[in-house]
């Protein structure tokens, strides 16, 4: 009643203030949507919702995502609202220096930061989070109160499992009527959405976010049929929500680039085997921090990599070597890269190093299985893929024009600046 809502004047995270949302934001990551991906859809007239947002309805903006444009550090942005300097996730894997082990990134006690949702859920907010992957779902529902009442944080790979206690939601296949999609498919994408327009008619979140994989970006460039289609899906269940009174903003994790010559073949540069002709064997380490466990769209291989070296290495000289490679853009020593690109230095190697457009790193030509790749590559992680889109459905108002957007400035768009 009305004793609630004089309280809820909005809440405060990481340095950000937000308001109390009037009616219920959906925030969605599209993952690997460069931005041309949606103009050649409007294009060819397969989105008329978007093309009514675009050009009568909201607002059309461009947004720099984090670089490494990857996954994990781009999701983690967009929901705490800040980059990874201060929420620590720089990547979808990393080097344990102290303890000698590679880590996956998705062990939520690696976050520093809460989450925008856990900051609203405290101020008693409901809060729905559906994601493709698994891995992601409980980065991005961490310290989130589960359960009878609580939020909904479930992915649509294990929506066959979800639980109360774990996901504070039952039979979501029955409720979408839709089965488990493959990981590797466009379903695994749609159940999100469908399950987002059902959760919007029966517990109508205040927030939601949905957050999709970019299995069909590897595979098809901006205005095939197969991303045509994809798009045109995704844009009958963003014109549902629309209709039930959401807020819809959209953004993506990173860009996608085709990174093959003309013959189809990858453009590969393998760094490990470029520092052992260097250094000699195994005594440098390159980490891509692309790798994770779904490598068959992308072979572990994007446009971004970092290299451990013994403390006794001559950095300045190496970076002149590495630079000097064809289709390497930048190299950057620890302090310059992290400073450059938000970053947390304890995180990232001693080098860290952004391939050019249409090139990959690679670590060694035997360890990269390319087997699976069943089309040209297309792959990002690099500056070439820092260009996303940050559309609203409403019209966005009072923005400081002088300032670079990025897209984990999405919530404070939907949330403090779409006019009332």
């Amino acid at each position: 009643g009305q004793t609630m809502n004089a309280q809820r004047n909005g809440v405060s995270i990481n340095g950000r203030d937000y308001r109390w949302p009037e009616r219920p934001v959906v925030v969605v990551c599209i993952d690997g949507s460069e931005p041309d991906y949606i103009e050649q859809a409007v294009a060819a007239g397969v989105m008329p919702w978007m093309k009514k947002v675009i050009e009568q309805q909201g607002s059309d903006l461009r947004a720099h995502c984090v670089v490494p444009s990857f996954t994990n550090p781009n999701n983690i942005s967009i929901v705490t609202g800040v980059p990874p300097v201060v929420h620590g996730i720089c990547g979808n894997f990393y080097y344990d220096r102290e303890n000698d082990r590679e880590v996956m990134m998705n062990e939520p006690e690696l976050l520093r930061t809460p989450t925008i949702f856990k900051a609203f859920q405290d101020a008693g907010a409901k809060i729905a989070i559906v994601t493709a992957k698994d891995k992601l779902r409980r980065l991005l529902g961490n310290e989130l109160t589960l359960g009878e009442g609580g939020a909904i944080c479930f992915s649509s790979e294990k929506s066959d499992q979800v639980t109360l206690a774990e996901n504070g939601i039952e039979n979501v296949l029955d409720m979408v009527g839709m089965e488990v999609p493959s990981v590797y498919s466009a379903e695994l994408s749609e159940f999100i959405f469908a399950a987002g327009v059902k959760l919007m008619e029966t517990v109508r979140p205040d927030l939601m976010y949905l957050s999709t994989t970019d299995y069909i970006q590897h595979k098809f460039a901006p205005g095939s049929d197969g991303a045509n289609s994809f798009y045109a899906m995704m844009d009958k269940y963003w014109a549902q929500l629309d209709a039930l009174g959401a807020v819809i903003a959209l953004t993506a994790d990173h860009g996608m680039n085709a990174k093959h010559d003309a013959a189809g073949d990858p453009n590969i540069i393998y760094l490990q085997d470029e520092m052992d002709r260097i250094m000699g064997a195994g005594v440098a380490r390159v980490i891509l921090p692309i790798t994770d466990p779904y490598v068959v769209h992308h072979g572990a291989l994007g446009s971004y990599a970092t290299v451990y070296l013994p403390n006794d290495a001559d950095v300045s000289a190496l970076k002149t070597e590495l630079n000097a490679i064809d289709g390497i853009d930048a190299v950057y020593g620890n302090a310059e890269g992290c400073k450059h690109f938000d970053l947390a230095a304890d995180r990232m190697g001693d080098l860290i190093l952004v391939s050019s457009k249409h090139v990959v790193l690679g670590t060694t030509a035997s360890r990269h299985d390319l087997s699976g790749l069943d089309v040209p590559l297309r792959s990002h992680g690099g500056v070439t893929e820092q260009t996303v889109p940050l559309i609203v459905s409403q019209p966005v108002v009072s923005l400081d024009q002088s300032q670079q957007l990025h897209n984990y400035d999405i919530f404070n768009l939907a949330l403090n600046h779409v006019a009332h």
